[in-house]
C-alpha cells in the first residue's frame, strides 16, 4: 500500500514522532511518500532527521511554474472535482481568522500534491494536525477522490477551533485520530454527534530506543531536565521563578534546559534576575541520542505547561526510568498520576511547582526508582509505536479497500497518456477537438 504523509513542515525537531510513525509504518509494508510544505533549510541536529529530510519532497520548491502546470492537469483532469475543492477553499475563509488568500494559497499546494499522489499511486494521504496540514489534505482529497485523514493533537486545534473549520475536516474525512481520551473529547464538542465514530484513539508511540532501554540504576542526586521548545505555553519562565525560590533556600540543583524557541532572551534574562546562573544551563536543540542521555542523567524531567496534547518527552522519561514533574492540563493524567509516577502540580502555581521540586530532590532514591518503574509500565502498555502503527495500519487498508470498492472502471478508456503535460513542457497549444486521455487518481478514468 502506498501512503503519503503530509506536514507543513517535516522533519522538524519537535515532530520525532512523526518520523517514529513513518519508520514503523514502512516495517509493517507501507509504502510513504513523504511530503512536506517547507523545512528544506532548517538546520537539524539528529542524523535520523537530516536523513528523513532527504527523503522528502517539498511543495515550495522548484518555482512558481509547477503550480501553473498542476492547474492546467487538474483543469484537464476534471473540471469539477477543481470546482469543488475551489469552492472548499473558499468556503474555508468564511470564519477564518487567517487572510482569505492564503486559502487559494492551500488550494495551489493541493493542486501539486494531487499531481504527486497520482503519479505515485498513492491510496490515502495523512496529515499531523488539524490545521492547515489537514485542509491541504481535504483540499487534494477533492481534487483527487482519494481518501484521507489526519491526527488532531492539541492545543493548537482548541485554542481557535472554531476557525479551522474542524466540522469539515472531518465530515470529508475517512477517520480522525487523537493522540488522547481528551484530545477526542475536545473534538467531540467542534463537530456534530453523527461524526464521532470517526474519531479513533491512536496514541504517539515510543521505538526500540526507549523500550528496550534497561533503566540506569543510578539515580542522580539533583540534577533536574526539561525539553522543548522554549515558548509561552511550556511554562518555563513559571520553572524559573520556581527554582530561583528553592535557590534562596539553600537547596542544591542543577537544571539542563534542551530546547530553543523565540522566549530564549526572556529566560536568559530571568536567569540573570534571580540568580541561576549557576543552577540552570540554555543547552539548545539537542539530537534524539543527546535528550536520552540528557534524561538518564537527570532525577527527573520537569514539564510546567500550560496547554499541551500528550507530550512525547513525558513518554520518553518515564521510559527511561525517571519520575516526571508535570501539570493537570489536558491529556497528561491520562499517563502521569499523582505519585505514581510522577508529581502533578496546578498550571502556573510557582509554589505548588517549587513544592514538587523540592520534594523530589529530597526524596529517596528508592522513591525515585519505584516511581520510574512504574511509568515505565505505563509506557509500555500504552505507548509502543509498533502496536499502535498496527491500529493506523489497518485503518488506512479500510479507508483504501473502501475507495476501491466505490471506483467504475470505465472500459472504454485506452492506457493513459501524458499528452496534455508533455504539450505543456513543450510550449505547444492543445488542438481543437484533440483527444487526450488522463488519469484521474483513483475515482476512475476521464476522457477529454
Amino acid at each position: 500500500m502506498r501512503v503519503c504523509y503530509f506536514a507543513s513542515e517535516y522533519p522538524a525537531v519537535s515532530h520525532t514522532f512523526i518520523r517514529r510513525e513513518i519508520v514503523e509504518l514502512e516495517r509493517n509494508g507501507i509504502s510513504v511518500l513523504r511530503v512536506s510544505l517547507r523545512g528544506r533549510d532548517r538546520q537539524l541536529v539528529d542524523p535520523d532527521d537530516i536523513a528523513e529530510q532527504a527523503r522528502t519532497r517539498y511543495l515550495l520548491e522548484g518555482g512558481k511554474a509547477k503550480f501553473a502546470v498542476a492547474l492546467g492537469r487538474a483543469l484537464m483532469r476534471s473540471p469539477r472535482k477543481l470546482a469543488s475543492a475551489t469552492l472548499a477553499a473558499i468556503g474555508m475563509m468564511r470564519r477564518s481568522s487567517r487572510p482569505p488568500l492564503l486559502h487559494l494559497a492551500y488550494l495551489a499546494e493541493a493542486l501539486v500534491l494531487a499531481g504527486w499522489v497520482g503519479d505515485e499511486g498513492v491510496e490515502h494521504i495523512h496529515a499531523h494536525f488539524g490545521t492547515n496540514g489537514a485542509e491541504v489534505a481535504m483540499l487534494t482529497h477533492l481534487l483527487t477522490g482519494v481518501p484521507y485523514s489526519f491526527t488532531v493533537h492539541g492545543p493548537d486545534e482548541f485554542d481557535r477551533p472554531e476557525y479551522l473549520g474542524l466540522p469539515t475536516k472531518v465530515r470529508l474525512a475517512a477517520f480522525v485520530c487523537v493522540i488522547s481520551s481528551f484530545t477526542g473529547s475536545q473534538l467531540c464538542r467542534w463537530i456534530p454527534s453523527d461524526d464521532w465514530p470517526k474519531i479513533k484513539l491512536v496514541r504517539c508511540g515510543l521505538d526500540a530506543d526507549f523500550l528496550s532501554a534497561a533503566p540506569s540504576k543510578i539515580i542522580p542526586k539533583a540534577r533536574l531536565v526539561t525539553v522543548g521548545r522554549l515558548s509561552e505555553q511550556k511554562g518555563q519562565l513559571i520553572l524559573l521563578r520556581a527554582l530561583g525560590t528553592l535557590a534562596g533556600q539553600g537547596v542544591p540543583f542543577k537544571l539542563t534546559v534542551a530546547g530553543d524557541g523565540p522566549m530564549r532572551p526572556q529566560l536568559e534574562r530571568a536567569i540573570r534576575e534571580l540568580g541561576l546562573e549557576q543552577h540552570v544551563e540554555l543547552a539548545g536543540w539537542m539530537s534524539n541520542a543527546e535528550v536520552r542521555a540528557a534524561i538518564r542523567e537527570a532525577r527527573a524531567l520537569v514539564l510546567p505547561s500550560f496547554a499541551e496534547g500528550l507530550p512525547v518527552v513525558l513518554m520518553e522519561a518515564l521510559a527511561l526510568g525517571r519520575p516526571v514533574i508535570t501539570t493537570y492540563v489536558a491529556g497528561i493524567p491520562e499517563l502521569v498520576a499523582e505519585r505514581d509516577c510522577g508529581w502533578l502540580v496546578p498550571a502556573g502555581d510557582v509554589d505548588r511547582l517549587a513544592s514538587a521540586i523540592k520534594q523530589c530532590l529530597q526524596a529517596p532514591d528508592s522513591v525515585i526508582w519505584a516511581m520510574g518503574a512504574t511509568g515505565r509500565d505505563h509506557v509500555l502498555e500504552r505507548h509502543d509505536i509498533a502496536r499502535e502503527c498496527r491500529k493506523l495500519a489497518s485503518l488506512f487498508a479500510a479507508s483504501s479497500r473502501q475507495m476501491q470498492a466505490t471506483i467504475e472502471p470505465d472500459a472504454e478508456l485506452a492506457e493513459p497518456v501524458a499528452a496534455y503535460d508533455a504539450a505543456f513542457a513543450g510550449g505547444r497549444a492543445m488542438r481543437l477537438g484533440e483527444v487526450v486521455t488522463l488519469r484521474s487518481g483513483h475515482s476512475g478514468w476521464v476522457k477529454h
